[in-house]
């Protein structure tokens, strides 16, 4: 899952409104923030695997610390107390401090349905679980854009910009979004993990990226 996190982000500024859109989508995506740089360190792997399914050629052995139920679940709580800490005085912190600790989790549920068995629950626990909808391209494209879509819709409905940077700021990211996964899916594999780690990194980006559009939008 790539677009759908995204969209879940967007949704999420409905539900918590004062809440950076950043915020939110660091939380939607903080597993796949933290997975390249456990690759760089060797903590987790990944194998180049060309038809290892239809939509990815990516065979994720192990990556029991950024993608377990367990872990995510804890790396939700941490931020969302922090969140709290830090926004402790501002009006609706509790709400987007709850809504920040769940995004991350929602990542595992996200990617159970599209990842083939490779997720784990806790990190010491052998069994895998995923439904494995990335053998069909299909139902991928159609779930993805649909996640993707629906969470614009409701994020478009609940801000409007303030300028030229709040709206050509947004839309430029989502382009951006759709023809890098686009260009994911249809072109040719990463030549090794090395580079799709350091390639990957570039998710970080995205954080600062959403969080300068949605400052240039208000709240209808």
């Amino acid at each position: 899952m790539f677009l759908g996190h995204f969209g879940v982000a967007l949704a999420a500024k409905k539900i918590a409104p004062k809440t950076s859109l950043g915020t939110l989508l660091l939380a939607a995506q903080f597993a796949d923030i933290l997975w390249p740089l456990f690759l760089l360190l060797g903590w987790e792997a990944v194998r180049i695997a060309p038809g290892n399914t239809r939509v990815t050629p990516l065979d994720f052995a192990s990556y029991p610390y950024s993608h377990s139920l367990l872990t995510q679940t804890v790396f939700g709580a941490v931020l969302g107390l922090g969140y709290f800490v830090l926004r402790r005085k501002t009006p609706g912190t509790g709400r987007g401090a709850l809504v920040v600790a769940a995004l991350v989790p929602s990542h595992w549920a996200l990617d159970w349905i599209v990842h083939r068995p490779d997720l784990q629950l806790a990190p010491w626990l052998p069994r895998r679980y995923g439904l494995g909808w990335w053998d069909s391209l299909g139902i991928t494209l159609a779930l993805e854009f649909m996640l993707l879509a629906a969470g614009m819709a409701i994020y478009l409905r609940a801000t409007r910009a303030k300028d030229g940077v709040g709206r050509y700021a947004f839309w430029s990211l989502m382009i951006v979004l759709i023809g890098l996964w686009l260009g994911t899916l249809f072109g040719p594999p990463p030549p090794n993990s090395g580079v799709l780690a350091w390639s990957a990194l570039a998710i970080w980006l995205t954080v600062p990226w959403i969080a300068w559009a949605d400052r240039r939008r208000a709240l209808n």
